[in-house]
């Protein structure tokens, strides 16, 4: 029996190695496309639940005081930058988390804010939010009522334990 030379199929073998390596490239650029599609896609994701709750919840309010022009109505925390804050999936959720904390003071008088901005300063500084595993921090740096709307501007770090 003779065994042909494998010498005239070389050519074919480099061809076919090339295909393959140009199958699994194309395939870790497919993936890679995928995942990051999908990354912001989820946070968009997370960002409109966020609105959504909020919306909800001031609708709650505003048909609960329609009445009434002197109450918070609607509370907006808003993150200033930091460069040891969380990324942009654990601050959606932690702005949520500061959020539910300050509904209390939902309805309240806006001629009374001084002692309920001591009163969230004391109840939110310094306090501890585990997100997505990794321990955070707030700190409140202003609040400001108009027309009904609370706003609330807090600094989010990382925490560092003492």
């Amino acid at each position: 029996m003779r065994i042909p030379p494998f010498a005239r199929y070389r050519p074919l073998m480099r061809m076919t190695a090339v295909f393959v390596l140009g199958m699994i490239a194309g395939c870790v650029v497919y993936n890679g496309v995928f995942h990051l599609s999908y990354n912001e896609l989820w946070l968009n994701n997370q960002e409109l639940q966020l609105q959504l709750h909020q919306n909800e919840e001031d609708i709650k309010t505003l048909k609960k005081y329609s009445k009434r022009q002197t109450v918070i109505k609607e509370i907006k925390v808003r993150a200033e930058d930091s460069d040891k804050g969380p990324d942009e999936a654990s601050l959606k959720v932690m702005l949520q988390k500061l959020g539910d904390e300050l509904e209390v003071l939902r309805g309240r008088d806006v001629f009374n804010i001084d002692e309920y901005s001591k009163m969230t300063r004391i109840m939110l500084n310094q306090k501890v939010y585990t997100v997505r595993e990794k321990e955070y921090t707030a700190q409140v740096k202003t609040m400001l009522v108009m027309e009904g709307v609370l706003q609330v501007w807090v600094q989010i770090r990382m925490h560092v334990p003492a």
